[in-house]
């Protein structure tokens, strides 16, 4: 039997260790202050010397995008999917994963999104506490998009003139064969429909 801890013991002792991290780095920009990973890696990382933590990470994936600001700057955003390797001082092991998401003007989009998703794995899995609004405090309603917003108005003139959307395609199939609308729910079929009545109307 080893005299180490195992890595879940060793990874509990740095958790008891690394109670809290203040918001020290501030965004000018956008005017908050923020935990920036500096911060969180010079509190965890002494802990996770002490007590023979090793955490080894691996990319499991980058997506990345370009695109220009609104005052025409060129930037590259990454989104990476990291998976962490936490080894304790007995060799034994578990993992995580976590996402990270960054943007820069240069080619540092990816080592920020990385540097993003190690400060996630470390707050969230040794649960520092954040002192962040939760989640559940905002609600919000999703926008509807164009094509909901066309397909309610166009319904809305459908039943402004009596017309079931069902019989409106029966009766345009009808008048026109061979053409035929399938779906009463097609924004483009009921743009249709609603022209052909207007034509004879």
């Amino acid at each position: 039997m080893s005299d180490h801890p195992t890595v879940h013991e060793a990874f509990s002792a740095v958790m008891a260790e690394v109670q809290g991290i203040g918001k020290n780095d501030r965004n000018a920009q956008q005017g908050f202050n923020f935990r920036g990973i500096d911060a969180t890696m010079n509190t965890v990382g002494p802990a996770l010397r002490k007590h023979g933590v090793v955490i080894v990470p691996e990319a499991l994936s980058i997506e990345s995008e370009r695109y220009t600001t609104a005052k025409g700057g060129q930037m590259r955003n990454a989104t990476v999917h990291m998976k962490y390797t936490v080894f304790g001082p007995a060799g034994d092991s578990f993992t995580g994963s976590t996402y990270g998401e960054a943007a820069d003007a240069g080619d540092k989009a990816v080592s920020k999104a990385q540097s993003v998703a190690y400060r996630t794995f470390l707050l969230q899995g040794l649960t520092v506490p954040t002192q962040e609004r939760d989640p559940d405090a905002d609600t919000h309603e999703r926008a509807p998009s164009p094509a909901d917003k066309a397909r309610s108005s166009l319904l809305e003139t459908l039943r402004f003139k009596k017309i079931a959307p069902a019989e409106a395609v029966e009766l345009f199939a009808e008048k026109n064969p061979g053409d035929t609308l399938q779906g009463t729910d097609n924004v483009a079929a009921i743009q249709k429909l609603i022209d052909h009545y207007r034509s004879q109307s």
